[in-house]
């Protein structure tokens, strides 16, 4: 697959499965934006990727923000094919008598607000153009559900739900819509979590290990191209065969 010409942009790409999927679209021939509210990380990223990369510091839970990440990569490279909403944070591990109102807002604000001002920003683009990949990162925790991570997974639900609508609104606009759904993939996200509720989420795995961001990537890859084309609004399990539906 090529995707040389075209530009994509990737939030939360300063590391991890974002990192992962910006090199992997990169080295496929596209203009990636990494965007990230870390600076420092994405300059360094969009470095080592090389000079088919930029670097967007950008917040995005704010609409302005998120606003100028958008048109960021369209003013460099004159269009944007596809987007990766992957920015996310698991919150803190802890029962529902146990969370704050804050614990709830930061995880919704950032898993699944994000999602539709990004998207929201970047269908306005690609309407325009007639065309365009929506690839949402979510979770098995919004199919399935993870104890101590209610806020995570009620998010994760809300991007399944929110792909599938906007799939269908732009199915004759010539712009695709897909979540993939992860098992636990070996990132620093990881120490965010605590160990048991790790250990629960890898004993449900059939597979009995823990996904890469590459595997991530390479899924994503496919879904972005165009020799994917008749498929929108669906959920991609990536979950070792955790996944019960």
């Amino acid at each position: 697959m090529s995707f040389a010409g075209k530009t994509a942009l990737i939030t939360g790409a300063a590391r991890g499965i974002g990192f992962a999927i910006a090199s992997r679209l990169a080295v496929q021939g596209a203009h990636v934006a990494i965007v990230d509210i870390n600076g420092h990380g994405a300059d360094a990223a969009a470095k080592r990727i090389g000079p088919d990369a930029m670097a967007v510091t950008a917040d995005v839970t704010k609409p302005a923000d998120v606003e100028r990440a958008v048109q960021a990569p369209v003013e460099r490279w004159g269009r944007l094919d596809i987007v990766v909403n992957n920015a996310g944070i698991t919150g803190r591990t802890a029962p529902l008598w146990e969370l704050t109102d804050e614990d709830w807002h930061r995880v919704i604000a950032c898993d699944l607000t994000s999602v539709f001002l990004v998207s929201r920003a970047a269908v306005r683009v690609m309407l325009e153009a007639r065309r365009g990949r929506i690839i949402n990162i979510a979770s098995i925790a919004g199919k399935e559900g993870n104890p101590t991570l209610v806020p995570y997974s009620t998010a994760k639900a809300g991007v399944i739900g929110f792909t599938k609508a906007l799939a269908k609104e732009l199915a004759m606009r010539g712009i695709l819509v897909h979540a993939v759904a992860p098992a636990v993939i070996g990132t620093e996200l990881l120490n965010q979590v605590s160990k048991e509720t790790v250990d629960y989420m890898v004993a449900k795995i059939p597979m009995g290990r823990v996904g890469t961001p590459e595997e991530v990537a390479a899924l994503v890859s496919w879904l972005a191209s165009d020799e994917c084309s008749f498929t929108t609004g669906a959920v991609h399990d990536l979950s070792g065969g955790r996944a019960t539906y």
